[in-house]
């Protein structure tokens, strides 16, 4: 009969190896996530911006709105764009 063999196998480093392929594979999963993570978060931004651009033209309008539906409002308005009203005399000033 043969003695038995020793095997040279370093089990330490076959662990180690094993260990480094399983955390590279870990990192491979979360690289797509965590990038589409970080571009939602960019156009969570964007669009936070564009509805405090929206929410500002919305309070200009509505301010634009109540101006113009007070007692007068439609004869100032036609003051400011140079009408008279009939039997009044226009007056141009020129500097």
């Amino acid at each position: 009969m043969r003695p038995a063999q020793r095997s040279n196998i370093q089990w330490h480093r076959v662990g180690r190896v094993a260990l480094l392929f399983t955390l590279f594979v870990i990192v491979l999963l979360y690289i797509r996530p965590v990038a589409h993570w970080i571009q939602q978060r960019s156009t969570a931004a964007h669009s936070q911006a564009d509805l405090r651009d929206l929410q500002r033209e919305h309070d200009r309008l509505e301010a634009r709105l109540h101006q113009l539906s007070g007692t007068g409002a439609v004869e100032r308005e036609a003051r400011k764009m140079g009408m008279v009203r009939s039997g009044e005399r226009p007056y141009a000033i020129e500097p």
